[in-house]
């Protein structure tokens, strides 16, 4: 391979907002043959708006009731993703069965419109006789191949370069899939999220990096993260594309991760999309959010629920 020519200062117009609030820092329910998307198409069709709804609905409930089960003693560990359910299910409905999810270890929502039947979830979570890993895995730490959905590990960022190399695998291979890599924002300070980037924008791999902002690191805020306005834009330094998503948004999410695919299919390379989202609850069931923010931090963003966002079409 012909070594890649010296380039300039960045390049500007890589990163794109879309979330009109992104300068603000602010039974299994098994989906429709109608509820997805045809091939190419970029919306959220009008059918799967409902089925799309009553995962969200899940997520929480499932959600609720696992985070009591810890209490109880029931459950060893659990990782919430309340308020992040929006994010999570209008990004799962983008993607094709086919393709691979490489989890961090909050995407309860994905699993969900993947197919991973509700019982295995909790076989795992409880750690009982029908957890499919056999115990080797600590809570809420899952993965099922039949839903090409690869086990989550708790050490940050390592499953970005993971999802590069299986993307750049699958096109030598002649697969027409893509593979998403979840991380959140504390993940864009590990040596793994700029080396996966850095390794995807030089090689073009067909890889989607979908980080969920939810504005805390456990206790470390946005803003001592990084000074970059929005960490979207931290593609531009690796030659392709950013974007800001409301990830309270359903459709708006969606629409982004189809875009975002469709570019990968087509040679277009990777996209970086930053879902602005918020964590209601603690990060795990080892940490108490109370220390570190404030309530009428919280109750701004209540505001804009996106189980209330969905419900009520806005």
């Amino acid at each position: 391979m012909a070594r890649p020519e010296a380039v300039g200062p960045p390049r500007k117009g890589l990163c794109e907002i879309v979330a009109p609030s992104a300068e603000s820092v602010m039974a299994n329910a098994a989906l429709p043959p109608d509820a997805r998307a045809s091939p190419g198409e970029l919306d959220l069709p009008s059918s799967a708006w409902v089925a799309a709804y009553r995962t969200m609905v899940l997520a929480r409930a499932m959600d609720e009731r696992c985070l009591s089960l810890q209490r109880q003693g029931r459950i060893g560990f659990y990782v919430p993703l309340e308020g992040q359910e929006a994010a999570q299910v209008g990004c799962a409905l983008a993607l094709d069965a086919k393709d691979w999810v490489f989890p961090a270890y909050r995407e309860l929502g994905v699993a969900l419109v993947r197919g991973v039947p509700i019982q295995e979830l909790l076989d795992q979570f409880i750690g009982n006789s029908g957890d499919r890993l056999k115990g080797r895995q600590m809570p809420n730490h899952y993965g099922y191949r039949a839903q090409n959905f690869v086990v989550a590990s708790s050490p940050l960022g390592t499953q970005i370069p993971q999802a590069v190399g299986a993307a750049l695998a699958a096109r030598r291979r002649g697969d027409p899939i893509v593979t998403v890599a979840f991380f959140g924002d504390g993940s864009t300070s590990t040596n793994d999220f700029h080396a996966g980037l850095n390794f995807a924008g030089v090689f073009r791999s067909p890889t989607i990096f979908f980080c969920q902002n939810n504005q805390w690191a456990i206790s470390m805020p946005r803003s001592r993260q990084t000074m970059s306005p929005t960490l979207a834009e931290k593609a531009e330094a690796y030659g392709f594309r950013g974007v800001v998503v409301d990830g309270t948004d359903l459709g708006q999410v969606y629409r982004e991760v189809a875009q975002a695919r469709a570019r990968a299919l087509a040679g277009e390379g990777p996209t970086l999309l930053e879902a602005q989202v918020y964590r209601f609850g603690p990060h795990s069931t080892s940490d108490d959010p109370k220390r570190y923010r404030s309530d009428p931090e919280v109750a701004e963003w209540r505001r804009r629920d996106p189980l209330l966002r969905t419900k009520d079409g806005s």
